[in-house]
């Protein structure tokens, strides 16, 4: 986890650089345009999938530094992979943008505050030995934040030539992303069964039982089909890269607490595009 460990923060600051070179001012402005849908997708994100997580976790009675991990993943925002994934789907690709875009800018205040508070209520004491929330919340701003606004500007100064490469930007950030995840997994290939093993099951119910429950929420207070698509979309596609970025910033290269990451990171591609087949089916 050495190498990994070293090229996170800036893989990441990468693939928030691409998502802030894919944003104009308008997609906030969405957020009040259609309040609804995003404050709908907003609380399935920020609060029903974090709670679920830690739910999981006490039914399954999952050991602290898995479940930790789990915690991590559950708090991570949807990363670009979201966005692409709601267009495969013919989902509301404009929500998915504004909550990606919101969500990610917010997570250097809700990422750490989920991850202490779960922590405590778990009674794991080795999070706040190890870094203070205030400590990963400013190195999350350098590497998320600031690409993201700088990536904004850029975009502001070179509209033309950006807007008309938005879709390779995008297509970049996935590769960067499992450029990230192969480098992760090589170097530890040895571990992968036991990635598997140890995390799998809950990474795989959390991915699934998310989806589900976001699409019905949104079913039952969203505006239309689309926007169900999105938000259950953006409620199963977390932001691995940075996921296992903020493990490696709280617990350096103590692979257990990374084991939930990883496995929800191989996950949530196949179980992803499982579920928009049956949305294109179903429509």
């Amino acid at each position: 986890m050495e190498i990994v460990t070293k090229i996170a923060p800036i893989i990441l600051a990468l693939i928030m650089l691409g998502l802030g070179l894919g944003l104009k001012l308008e997609d906030f402005g969405r957020v009040f345009k259609t309040p609804k849908d995003f404050i709908v997708g907003f609380i399935s994100q920020l609060i029903i999938l974090p709670i679920v997580a830690y739910i999981l976790i006490l039914v399954l009675k999952t050991p602290p530094e898995i479940a930790i991990g789990v915690m991590i993943i559950a708090a991570a925002p949807g990363g670009v992979t979201s966005n692409v994934m709601t267009k495969f789907a013919d989902g509301d690709v404009a929500l998915s943008i504004s909550l990606t875009a919101v969500i990610s800018l917010l997570s250097i205040i809700t990422v750490p505050l989920i991850i202490f508070t779960s922590a405590d209520m778990l009674g794991i004491t080795e999070v706040s030995q190890n870094i203070s929330m205030t400590g990963i919340a400013l190195k999350m701003f350098l590497v998320v934040t600031v690409p993201v606004i700088l990536g904004m500007i850029i975009r502001k100064f070179a509209e033309n030539f950006i807007s008309s490469k938005v879709e390779i930007f995008n297509k970049l950030n996935i590769v960067l992303f499992i450029v990230f995840f192969v480098a992760a997994f090589y170097e530890e290939r040895e571990n992968i069964l036991s990635f598997i093993k140890q995390a799998g099951l809950i990474a795989l119910i959390l991915n699934i039982s998310m989806m589900v429950i976001a699409y019905y929420i949104a079913k039952a207070f969203a505006s239309g089909v689309k926007q169900m698509k999105c938000i259950a979309l953006e409620c199963g596609l977390q932001n691995g890269t940075l996921a296992l970025f903020v493990s490696t910033q709280i617990f350096g290269t103590d692979i257990l607490y990374a084991l939930p990451t990883g496995a929800y990171a191989l996950i949530m591609y196949i179980t992803g595009f499982i579920f928009i087949y049956f949305l294109r089916k179903s429509n």
